[in-house]
């Protein structure tokens, strides 16, 4: 390895294209979490949480905004990726003219402050390389104070610290606020570097060894792993997705986000851009069963428990969603200095979601508590409790109209799904009583199941088009209800959701991927075109199985397989057309969706076939 001394290189510049969405991999520690890049380029952390501002976040603007790169100062011939078996510890590999090198990056799953490690190693040949760390706290917005002593730098800008130590020597721009290097590493030379988080106001942490702490990661993810068993059909699709869903985890509180990033377009160049860094309540059913059908009980009553926690008090007050460690207030602001991803403005943080009405969401806490009972989960004192005061409170509510599964900011009106789910949370708590032995107001919660099925059936259904509709009154179709015969609020035999599945496959299936809704003929608020949801694409697989066309089911399971990048990270979203992920990225739902599905080919019972058996 031999330092070259100057700071100034070709690659380290602006690169002139923002990378796509899945050229990215996911470094993730249990608390916080990074999108690196192909060419190494880590564009967005944010630390020292998933919702903390981003103090690397050029992949909502431009490098200027905050970024690390470490790579070949020459053009990469190939790059080859993948996580080292059973952890999240990525390797890149990257062949050049001069040789090969491979950088090995990770972030440590533990308690006290975190730690970002890259250790570049010689594979071949030897190879020119840059290193350029230019950290832009507040979203990019602010340029830190920058001090180097002896080989450690620290970057300030209160509240927040970063202590960056390399084996290489470092040049620092004060007035710019970075730091870089260049260097060649030869065959069989390495270089580490660390970069940790801690308050400005305490002095910062140890140094760390790279080479220990990589040993110590590789040892919690696979002791982790091997306490999680699935040996299905797809237990390599299943196992990277469990893996995905628990760096998506808030390990202090157990709590799950949606995705790591924020802004990320459902369609490029759109204004249909959400901050998905918080937790909803809607995705509690659907990710206690992924979690605990793939193995990962322990997880699947921690978010069991997150879910009951935020859930008590006034069940007027529930939320749809929360931040991790169930703040309330999630403000949405527009960050007008960053030009947004490929252009697709505005970036936003936080999310209005928090204050609307969404009635399914009772169902679904009502529904996950009821299904963390029977996957074994274990008593928990206050949820029958929980489950009394929200019935009482949805009993009084159900009728009115909301904002609905997919957050309308068009009007409210009465959402076929929101109604099922209100009519899923009385039949749960109804066979919570009777196969638990709780005590409860069966006759009560009964009637009112009754009345809320009728009044579907009655408003819900459209006979001339012969299928259910997103709405009372409203010829639009929604994907969301490919879950009524997983919710078990009809069979998969009865006519009624054989009709609903035929229309959404003809109407909302374009190039074989499903849409949620028509945004050109459902008033949303919102300018129309976004990405197929990759969520309700395995919802289609799932009422597939349960229609018993099985092969049809595993043919399109397969093809959502194929959209995974080169080391299985799948978005919110994919555009057909462009052929090419949008939304956030990776996406808890659809990883969530993808075990279910997995689950459902490979068992005879699987989730879509218990969820509403009881």
């Amino acid at each position: 390895m031999q330092a070259n001394g100057s700071s100034e290189t070709r690659a380290a510049g602006a690169r002139p294209a923002a990378p796509r969405i899945e050229d990215h991999a996911l470094l993730g520690d249990t608390h916080s979490a990074a999108l690196v890049a192909k060419d190494g380029t880590i564009d967005w952390l944010c630390w020292p949480r998933f919702d903390s501002d981003a103090l690397f976040a050029a992949l909502l603007g431009e490098p200027r905004h905050g970024r690390f790169a470490l790579g070949p100062a020459i053009p990469s011939r190939s790059v080859k990726r993948r996580y080292r078996p059973r952890t999240l510890v990525l390797e890149t590999e990257l062949a050049t003219d001069a040789g090969t090198v491979r950088l090995v990056d990770f972030m440590t799953p533990r308690d006290g402050e975190p730690d970002l490690v890259r250790i570049a190693e010689g594979v071949s040949g030897a190879v020119p390389m840059h290193l350029a760390l230019a950290p832009r706290f507040g979203y990019g917005a602010r340029r830190p104070w920058v001090r180097l002593d002896g080989r450690r730098v620290t970057f300030t800008s209160a509240p927040d610290a970063l202590a960056f130590t390399s084996e290489v020597p470092i040049t620092v721009r004060v007035g710019e606020g970075d730091a870089a290097a260049t260097f060649e590493l030869r065959a069989g030379e390495s270089a580490a570097s660390v970069l940790a988080w801690h308050p400005a106001h305490e002095p910062a942490p140890p140094e760390v060894d790279a080479r220990a702490a990589l040993a110590e990661t590789e040892a919690w993810w696979r002791g982790w792993s091997a306490r999680r068993h699935y040996d299905g059909q797809y237990e390599g699709e299943v196992a990277l997705s469990r893996t995905v869903l628990k760096a998506l985890t808030y390990a202090p509180t157990g709590g799950i986000v949606a995705a790591p990033t924020t802004s990320l377009p459902e369609r490029i160049g759109g204004t249909r851009n959400w901050d998905y860094r918080f937790c909803w309540l809607r995705d509690a059913t659907l990710t206690v069963q992924a979690l605990g059908g793939a193995g990962c009980l322990e997880e699947a009553t921690a978010w069991r428990d997150w879910l009951v926690r935020v859930a008590r008090g006034e069940p007027e007050s529930l939320q749809v969603v929360y931040g991790v460690a169930g703040e309330r207030r999630l403000p949405e602001l527009e960050l007008d200095w960053l030009g947004g991803y490929e252009g697709s403005r505005p970036v936003r943080i936080g999310n209005l979601a928090s204050k609307q009405l969404q009635l399914d969401v009772y169902g679904e806490v009502i529904d996950a508590l009821h299904s963390a009972r029977i996957l074994g989960a274990g008593p928990h004192e206050d949820a029958w409790r929980l489950q009394g005061d929200l019935l009482d409170h949805l009993a009084r509510v159900w009728r009115d109209p909301d904002e609905g599964i997919w957050e309308v900011r068009g009007p409210p009106r009465h959402f076929t799904h929101s109604k099922v789910l209100c009519w899923v949370a009385f039949d749960r708590a109804v066979k919570d009583a009777q196969r638990f032995g709780l005590a409860g107001p069966v006759d009560r919660w009964s009637a009112v199941r009754d009345e809320i099925k009728a009044d579907v059936l009655r408003n819900g259904w459209d006979p001339q088009g012969r299928t259910f509709t997103q709405s009372y009154g409203s010829p639009a179709l929604d994907a969301a209800l490919l879950l009524l015969p997983a919710l078990g609020f009809l069979p998969a035999s009865d006519p009624r959701v054989q009709g609903t599945i035929a229309a959404i496959e003809r109407e909302l299936v374009h190039d074989g991927f499903v849409h949620r809704y028509d945004t050109r003929a459902t008033e949303d608020g919102l300018p129309p075109g976004e990405g197929a949801f990759l969520a309700c694409s395995f919802w289609l697989v799932d009422a597939l199985v349960l229609c018993g066309r099985r092969d049809e089911a595993a043919r399109r399971f397969e093809r959502l397989l194929a959209l995974a990048n080169d080391v299985g990270l799948l978005a919110e979203m994919y555009d057909p057309a462009a052929r090419r992920q949008v939304g956030n990225f990776p996406q808890a739902f659809s990883h969530v969706a993808l075990v279910n599905s997995a689950l459902n080919l490979a068992q005879a019972r699987g989730p879509a076939h218990t969820r509403g058996a009881g």
